[in-house]
């Protein structure tokens, strides 16, 4: 549990959204820009370019000091280890992303989300080999990127201060859904990603000190977005976790439709008990369509 009064961080998954220009961007926004002000009005973003592939340390070094002092990010693990390697030999391809330099986000770091796909089925031994890896503090990375890396790594990346690492795992087959995964889960203190999306499995089991929620909607049933009564929902039970453990939640409407995230996100942490930061209020009247 946090030493310090739990605390919830909400925002969008990825800023980089060429529809919300003219719509939470305001037009004349020049697109370099568009990450402070999404920082401004949010607490958090994932990122998800980690996820398409490797950045380079000076790109950290660059989100880190774009973004106010209290903001963090998540940090989405490669595809690599994933979707291509589906786990295996996780000592080297874990070792090689966290030598690429998302340990300079320092004191913006929040937890790394995995995510696996839904033609990936679980298997016990695959699973409990990829968790056992997970460094859960910035030395303890340190030591394992010099034992692992077969990448070249720059070293600006293990000149930094200690500090704890979170995991959080999000996994799309149903065969996840069983208490041997949860109980692997709880062994290695990484987060089960609690979910809202309709075409996989939603889970709501809480497995670390912390909990992660993605709400990827359904544009189906909800085409501009989370009404007032789905935040109410998702606001009383976030509150009920923010009793004990700090809440990280992200918004991923789909990209192609929609540009109701960054709105939605605001809402809810409005709802949100606990320490707030003060954000501009984007809110009112905002030109969704």
């Amino acid at each position: 549990m946090s030493e310090q009064q739990p605390r919830a961080r909400v925002g969008t998954s990825a800023w980089n959204k060429p529809h919300w220009r003219g719509h939470f961007y305001p037009d004349g926004l020049v697109q370099r820009r568009e990450l402070e002000y999404a920082a401004d009005r949010l607490t958090s973003l994932e990122i998800n370019a980690t996820f398409h592939g490797l950045q380079l340390p000076k790109t950290y070094l660059d989100w880190r000091a774009r973004t106010p002092a209290d903001f963090v990010f998540a940090v989405k693990g490669n595809q690599t280890v994933t979707h291509e390697q589906l786990l295996m030999d996780p000592a080297k391809h874990v070792a090689n992303f966290l030598g690429s330099g998302p340990l300079l986000l320092q004191e913006k770091l929040g937890p790394f989300l995995w995510q696996t796909s839904e033609h990936f089925a679980f298997h016990p031994e695959t699973a409990e080999a990829f968790l056992a890896v997970l460094p859960h503090s910035v030395s303890e990375a340190q030591r394992f990127i010099e034992r692992h890396a077969t990448a070249e790594v720059d070293q600006l990346s293990l000149d930094i201060p200690d500090r704890p690492i979170r995991h959080a795992f999000e996994v799309r087959h149903p065969s996840f859904e069983n208490a041997r995964f949860m109980e692997l889960l709880r062994r290695y203190d990484v987060a089960m990603v609690i979910t809202n999306s309709p075409p996989w499995p939603e889970f709501r089991d809480v497995t670390s000190d912390f909990v992660y929620v993605r709400l990827h909607g359904d544009i189906e049933r909800r085409p501009h977005g989370y009404s007032d009564a789905d935040l109410d929902e998702w606001a009383g039970r976030i509150n009920g976790w923010l009793s004990e453990r700090d809440a990280f939640v992200y918004f991923d409407n789909p990209d192609n439709r929609g540009t109701r995230s960054p709105f939605d996100a605001m809402r809810l942490y409005d709802r949100l008990d606990g320490p707030k930061t003060d954000r501009p209020d984007t809110t009112a009247s905002p030109q969704l369509f």
